[in-house]
């Protein structure tokens, strides 16, 4: 694990954002971004220090003085479902685009953003070659049931690939459990029929703080069998990403 990073959580009080803080926050400067002043006491037990600045209604320029000499940024935000299309698109749309041009505002050497997005997040008109019928009766289903979410996922992604201005790594989590993790999952280009622990997730977050190396790659993370360290390195040395634009 890394030592002595300075870092920044946007949605830092997230049920990921709060575990992967947890992880990092003790040998690296970690800086938890959140709404509410209440979040805070949770925000001091992961070893982070908490910074309340609203994603929806601070400007770029506020976003960049936070993320100066920084060295990774974690987007982890989302409107969860909660305020309808409306907020859905201001967060995790508008959100995102206001943390990157943030970060292009960033004098000198700019951070590195690693964003967490979600699983099949692509064009709709393009199914992905390795998808079986079992992927393709999940993928029907999740984007139905969350239809405008998916959407502004996948324009916030599209958004971000075309950017080269700074370092940028996409995580896309399938659905997420509570289970205790298993430091164990299919990372890359997977199907996408299982489900994977937020223990694992945040895990995977924090192996990502020392790869730089996956760099341009919107990697897969489900349930399964290999090792999360031997995963993540194999998709970042084949250079594999499950990007479909």
């Amino acid at each position: 694990m890394s030592g002595g990073k300075r870092v920044v959580i946007v949605g830092g009080h997230g049920n990921v954002a709060l575990r992967l803080a947890r992880l990092i926050g003790p040998s690296n400067d970690v800086t938890s971004i959140i709404r509410t002043p209440e979040h805070e006491p949770d925000i001091i037990t992961t070893s982070a220090k908490s910074l309340l600045l609203s994603l929806e209604d601070a400007s770029v320029s506020e976003f960049t003085s936070v993320f100066q000499g920084k060295d990774v940024v974690y987007f982890s935000a989302g409107a969860g479902g909660r305020g309808g299309p409306e907020r859905t698109k201001k967060v995790d749309y508008e959100g995102a685009l206001k943390v990157f041009d943030a970060i292009e505002g960033v004098r000198g050497q700019k951070p590195r953003l690693i964003l967490v997005s979600a699983i099949d997040v692509r064009d709709p008109e393009k199914v992905p070659e390795w998808y079986d019928e079992a992927d393709l009766d999940v993928s029907k289903r999740y984007r139905d049931t969350l239809a405008t979410y998916v959407h502004w996922k996948y324009e916030a992604d599209k958004n971000l690939v075309q950017r080269t201005a700074f370092p940028w790594t996409i995580l896309r989590p399938s659905g997420l459990s509570n289970e205790p993790g298993t430091g164990k999952a299919d990372i890359g280009r997977t199907h996408i029929t299982r489900n994977i622990s937020r223990d694992d997730v945040a895990r995977t977050l924090a192996l990502l703080l020392d790869r730089p190396d996956a760099a341009g790659l919107a990697l897969d993370l489900v349930g399964g069998q290999t090792p999360l360290e031997d995963g993540l390195d194999t998709a970042i040395k084949n250079k594999v990403t499950a990007w479909i634009g």
